[in-house]
């Protein structure tokens, strides 16, 4: 079975960790490296992987190496693990940290794969946008995307440029939601409804459209058509925020994402 070792044992890691545990591989064939104990202790007891606070030999032995530390701690980190480095996959799910950069820092390691997950990976339920170095053979890349979906859906892209975006849209996407889903409690609370009220209401509205827009094949413009009558209630919240201009407004926001995407790797990459 797969051996996999872990640089980062916080939320979406033992996500990943859930969703591969006991299927994709066996919990003991996943090493962890985390400096925060108690991570390490909590994913062991829950998983029975094995743990260590330091890089150390036992990742030689893996197959696949997951890096799932924040971008500022990605290049010493990589410093740490690079003696133990010869043909594995390293599957990075930084934000920003670009492949060419890890390939630099690992001596000209080609088997990279680069990944943007999201939140919703905790429930398996994210989606995880994907891009290989032409150095990753067709195994490797199956078993990035093995890893990946377990938790949720994987989608590839041919350039790495788009991860960018991809991070911009999906893994910065569902504070958005939630958001969008706090100025919907609010409105029900100046509205008179309790604050319960208001966010029950919004929980169920966000997923009952979420999964009508999952299983219709009807575009996104059609649905929120069909919802609005000319003149009704719908219609006079949709006037006001195209009025206001909420959806560019939006646009402009996913955008400014994607070009602080941009700029972390262009931040932490340099020499």
């Amino acid at each position: 079975m797969v051996k996999i070792g872990f640089i980062g044992g916080g939320n979406m890691a033992a996500a990943l960790i859930g969703g591969l545990a006991g299927k994709l591989t066996e919990g003991k064939n996943i090493h962890v490296v985390d400096i925060v104990p108690e991570s390490l202790e909590k994913l062991q007891q829950r998983f029975g992987v094995t743990a260590s606070a330091q890089a150390d030999a036992a990742l030689a032995q893996c197959d696949v190496i997951v890096l799932a530390v924040k971008p500022q701690q990605m290049r010493e980190v990589v410093g740490k693990i690079k003696p133990f480095i010869s043909q594995q996959l390293i599957l990075s799910i930084a934000a920003g940290i670009r492949s060419v950069d890890l390939s630099r820092w690992l001596g000209g390691h080609q088997a990279v794969v680069r990944a943007m997950p999201n939140t919703p990976a905790l429930i398996g339920k994210g989606i995880t946008g994907m891009v290989a170095m032409p150095g990753v053979s067709a195994e490797q890349r199956a078993a990035a995307d093995a890893i990946l979906r377990a938790a949720g859906a994987t989608m590839w892209l041919d350039d790495e440029d788009l991860i960018d975006p991809v991070t911009a849209v999906s893994g910065s996407g569902p504070a958005y939601v939630f958001y969008f889903m706090e100025a919907m409690q609010q409105a029900a609370t100046e509205l008179g409804l309790t604050a319960e009220q208001g966010v029950e209401l919004a929980k169920a509205t966000f997923a009952g459209a979420v999964e009508l827009a999952i299983r219709s094949p009807e575009p996104l413009a059609l649905l929120r058509e069909r919802v609005t009558s000319k003149g009704g209630t719908t219609y006079a919240a949709l006037t006001s925020m195209e009025n206001a201009g909420v959806r560019q407004d939006i646009v402009t926001a996913v955008k400014a994402a994607a070009a602080r995407g941009k700029e972390l790797g262009e931040e932490f990459g340099k020499d």
